[in-house]
């Protein structure tokens, strides 16, 4: 029998009287009869920080790069003793700023030091933090500030003018904003005028020296954060995770990783580059802070990012799979450059390694010899001393999974969770080559089970089980904030439902394989509602009908559009063009000025760079005319759709993929 992952603590259900099936309840290994309990003198992410203090006083905490002369200067670190004087001293000043506990406290901008401090100080003072971040679209930042009722901000230099922008309406309702580090003379005027104590980041740590005050620290029931992700369409949702879900989610990564030979140890090192407004990095770098290790910022450009792997030499990246593809893609553009036979031996060298790690052999001991003459250059380009990689946020492909767990020299391992989750629901074992493709298996502090999606033809007690993911457990949010309408209807029966399809493996391995809404995560890890994009695309004069499409493991969208025939002929007939209308559809000038209209749809309508149509296929025919293509109340049946165009489709993402080159 293959080795398992996962244990079944209760059958599945046939559903009767329109009730959905659902399948057996899986758990972790760790949990099979309950899951382990908590450290009793862990109350709050706060205790997590002050021990770690009390224990690793002078171990390097948080680390960043300064501008000398104009080019990045080597990395800078702070203490955990010198972080927590300084967040202390916020602590205070918020106090003596009227900041009561219970209140919410905005952070905005990049990650970076101060970033940290202000968490932290919101967690000392039992604040409720509220990250504010504007991938979530024009007026996000402006909605949360009112949503959450949040009474101070701290906020990056650069973001000062947003804070400030007149169509920020909310910003009025702050008492105090306080800059990461200086401001203008002009912007403290601005928010002074508006009834705002503005403060310098030395400033704000001076007075809170001499103003101390009395900690209030949370209790583990208190919210700690009100994370915000972007919804289907409109507002963005604000969920609520409590000091209880954090811990709990630190207590099942320690509990997980003392299975392992290899110990995480104070040494080890964390590039932060994914935003800290996001789950995922966040809960890395509390984890981190629970180990006293050290959390390496990048300095503010992902693309510059191997520069700032160079300088730190870091032993742990967590990225999405875009982060992961540019690796990739990076090494094989090197390949192409060498010459046919050193490009011949690296092809042996990686069967040779790849047929030892399906053979059980750890990475490490799979082949020493490829490892040295080939792979070493690949782990010099993410630092020289990466131990493990964890890819999340989406689905990364099985041949760049692949490619890196041979190449890396590293642990490579992929996760699933959402916000929702405090982060992790499910995470892959290291060494494991079975996992390729997969998520791992339910995290500690997790039970699983899928439910049956009837009219996607999902069943989870068919062969294989597939059926949208549930998840329960004590990781789970305490719902959206101030929308129990979207809270119900979530959670049902304490199940939450993720709106993600899996597919449970016979060894309790869990594959993600659809959506159910059609709300599509691109290779960078954001979300896209295909629907309502179409609605706000098909608004284009030039189109009669537009399928838009996105493919998780690809960064950008492409679409099908069916012309409107009227103005297609005014437009050709303007241009001097004296064709009929199929042959006008397949010109290359009249498929670009599509794609300008499409752009300029875009444009009026503020979407977000990642929501932009990047290249289309211009259809003649109405997709009404096309046999199946639709459903009888005319919704768009997407995977007929790509049955129909995917040649196509295959075609637009390599041609792209080659204009890059």
């Amino acid at each position: 029998m293959d080795k398992q992952f996962a244990v079944i603590v209760k059958n599945g259900i046939k559903g009767v009287n329109g009730e959905p099936s659902v399948g057996p309840i899986y758990r972790n290994l760790l949990a099979k009869d309950d899951f382990p309990p908590l450290e009793f003198d862990l109350k709050s992410t706060w205790d997590v920080f002050r021990k770690s203090v009390e224990r690793y006083p002078d171990n390097k905490m948080l680390g960043w790069r300064e501008l000398v002369y104009g080019k990045w200067g080597p990395y800078k670190w702070k203490t955990y003793k010198t972080v927590h004087g300084e967040v202390l001293d916020v602590a205070s000043a918020l106090r003596a700023s009227g900041i009561e506990p219970g209140c919410k406290v905005g952070i905005y901008g990049a990650n970076c030091p101060q970033w940290i401090v202000a968490m932290e100080a919101c967690n000392a003072q039992s604040y409720i933090s509220v990250p504010l971040y504007d991938t979530l679209g024009p007026g996000a930042v402006n909605f949360i500030l009112n949503h959450a009722e949040v009474d101070a901000v701290f906020v990056q230099d650069k973001k000062v003018k947003e804070l400030l922008n007149p169509e920020c309406t909310h910003t009025q309702r702050l008492k105090l904003i306080v800059c990461f580090t200086s401001m203008t003379k002009e912007e403290k005027e601005k928010a002074e005028s508006m009834g705002i104590k503005a403060y310098e980041w030395s400033d704000f740590l001076h007075m809170g020296n001499k103003n101390p005050s009395e900690l209030q620290t949370p209790k583990q029931s208190d919210i700690c954060t009100i994370m915000y992700t972007s919804g289907t369409s409109g507002d963005p949702k604000g969920v609520i995770l409590t000091h209880e879900n954090a811990i709990t989610n630190i207590r099942g990564v320690d509990l997980f990783m003392e299975q392992f030979e290899d110990k995480m140890t104070v040494d080890d090192v964390y590039i932060s580059f994914l935003p800290l407004a996001h789950i995922l990095d966040r809960m890395i770098e509390e984890y981190f802070f629970r180990k006293g290790a050290s959390v390496g910022f990048y300095h503010g450009d992902i693309n510059a990012l191997r520069e700032d792997l160079e300088e730190l030499k870091p032993t742990f990246l967590a990225g999405v799979p875009r982060v992961l593809e540019r690796i990739h893609e990076g090494i094989l553009k090197g390949l192409e450059e060498v010459n046919p036979r050193r490009r011949k031996i690296f092809s042996i060298l990686y069967n040779h390694k790849l047929k030892y790690m399906k053979a059980g052999y750890k990475h490490k001991y799979a082949s020493r010899l490829a490892d040295l003459l080939a792979f070493r250059k690949v782990k010099n380009r993410l630092g020289g001393r990466i131990r493990l990689i964890v890819s999340g946020g989406a689905p990364l492909s099985t041949e760049v999974e692949e490619f890196m767990r041979v190449t890396s020299c590293a642990f490579v391992v992929q996760g699933y969770g959402l916000t929702e989750t405090c982060g992790l629901a499910t995470l892959g074992f290291p060494d494991e080559i079975c996992m390729i493709g997969t998520v791992g298996s339910p995290f500690v502090y997790t039970e699983l089970r899928l439910e049956q999606v009837s009219d996607m033809g999902y069943d989870p007690l068919a062969n294989p089980p597939r059926g949208e993911i549930c998840v329960r457990g004590k990781t789970s949010f305490a719902g959206y904030y101030k929308n129990p309408e979207l809270t119900n209807e979530v959670m049902k029966d304490g199940w939450f439902h993720t709106g993600d399809i899996g597919e449970m493996q016979p060894n309790g391995v869990l594959k993600i394989i659809d959506r159910k809404k059609h709300l599509i995560k691109l290779s960078q890890g954001e979300y896209i509602a295909l629907e309502y994009l179409e609605k706000i695309y098909g608004i284009t004069p030039i189109l009669e009908d537009i399928w838009v499409y996105g493919d998780s493991f690809k960064s950008s969208l492409v679409a099908v559009g069916v012309p409107n025939k009227e103005n297609s002929e005014k437009w050709a007939h303007q241009k001097g063009l004296k064709i009929s209308y199929s042959e006008l559809c397949t010109l290359t000038q009249f498929r670009d000025y599509i794609l300008s209209e499409l752009e300029s749809t875009a444009e009026r309508n503020k979407l977000r760079g990642f929501e932009h149509i990047k290249a289309i296929i211009v259809e003649p025919r109405t997709f009404e005319g096309e046999k199946d293509l639709l459903t009888a109340t005319m919704k768009k049946r997407r995977d007929k759709l790509l049955n129909r165009y995917k040649e196509g489709i295959d075609n637009l993402y390599k041609n792209m993929a080659a204009n890059k080159r």
